[in-house]
Formats: C-alpha cells, structure tokens, sequence
C-alpha cells in the first residue's frame, strides 16, 4: 500500500528529478531517490508502486513545476496580440523552461527511457500531446498572430533550442538565443499576419 502524505510524495519526486538529471533512467533507484531526498532507507519504495509509478509520476511534476504563476498568465492574458507581445512570451516561456535546467534534463531522460517501456510511451505521448493542444488552445483564444501550425512550429523549434541551451550553453549566447528567438516568431508567425 502506498503511503500518502503530499509533501514527502512532492519531495521524492523532486528527488527523482534531479537524480534522472545528473544519473540518468538507468540511476534512478528507489536507494539513489532516499539519499537525494535525504530520507530513510526504503522510504520511496513505500511512496511509489514500482521504478514505472516513480518515472510517470516524475515526468507529470516535470509538467507542473513548468506552468507559468498565476501574475505571468494573467500579464500575458492583458497584452496586446501582435508580434513584439508573441517574441516577448516565447522570450519568457524559452528563459522558464531553461532555468529549470534538472527538470529539462530530467524529462529528455524519461523521453528516451519511454522508447523502451511503452506504457511511459503513452503517458508520456498523452501528456505530451495535451500539452500541445492547451497550447493551440490558448493561443487561439489569445488573439495572437499565427494558427496551430505555427505553434507546433514553434514548440518543435524552441524545444530544440532549449536542448542546446542546457547541454552545451556555450553554442549560442544569450543574446544570439534572443535574436533567435525573435527570427524564429517572425518568419513562422509573422508570414501569417494580415
């Protein structure tokens, strides 16, 4: 039976993140999580059903961690929809991810574990894709410039530039990050304006 008290559930999966983003899916134990969260021995194990229950549940708090504050939803709701307010989001949203840095690493790790278990597969793939669908969503009932497609675009392009950003920061400076970020919202987005 798997014990229930939300906070040390929250600190173990936090755990699981930040040993999933030095270790890798093949570090993450339920010993290596114990000594991450600095707990007793054999305390994760008595949280999470099997090493799948501690991976799927450490992909989902990735999610969380990543939402945007209740004041950064509410100043993107009152902007004004054109293209400066559209690169200054996608500024904000690449700079968020970014500085979750184990968070980031830990989610690629569960991305490559989930070619080899098809039941984090389709957690990961459903996630995933309502994700994207929020994402069109939003930005259909924002007013912004662009369609879906170009928010695909969008998230296909920055994820990747996020990836560099986090494995080999010296590539791009962040200056030439913002430059690219502005390049890329332009000619995806700004093709499409009226």
């Amino acid at each position: 039976m798997a014990r229930s008290n939300p906070e040390r559930r929250a600190a173990l999966v936090d755990a699981a993140i930040e040993v999933l983003a030095r270790d890798g899916a093949r570090g993450l134990t339920f010993r290596a999580v114990d000594t991450e969260a600095a707990v007793p021995p054999g305390t994760a194990s008595n949280y999470f059903a099997n090493r799948d229950d501690l991976l799927t549940q450490a992909g989902a708090r990735v999610y969380e961690r990543l939402q945007p504050d209740a004041e950064t939803i509410e100043r993107q709701r009152t902007a004004s929809p054109d293209l400066a307010t559209y690169t200054q989001l996608m500024r904000e949203l690449v700079g968020r991810v970014s500085s979750f840095r184990t968070g980031y690493l830990a989610l690629l790790e569960l991305r490559l574990e989930a070619t080899r278990r098809p039941a984090l597969r389709q957690v990961l793939t459903e996630r995933i894709r309502a994700d994207v669908e929020a994402n069109v969503a939003y930005h259909e009932a924002s007013g912004l410039p662009g369609d879906a497609t170009a928010v695909k675009l969008l998230i296909l392009a920055f994820n990747w530039l996020i990836v560099e950003q986090l494995t080999l920061p010296d590539v791009f400076s962040e200056e030439e990050r913002d430059a690219l970020i502005a390049a890329a919202v332009d000619r995806i987005v700004g093709g499409s304006l009226p």
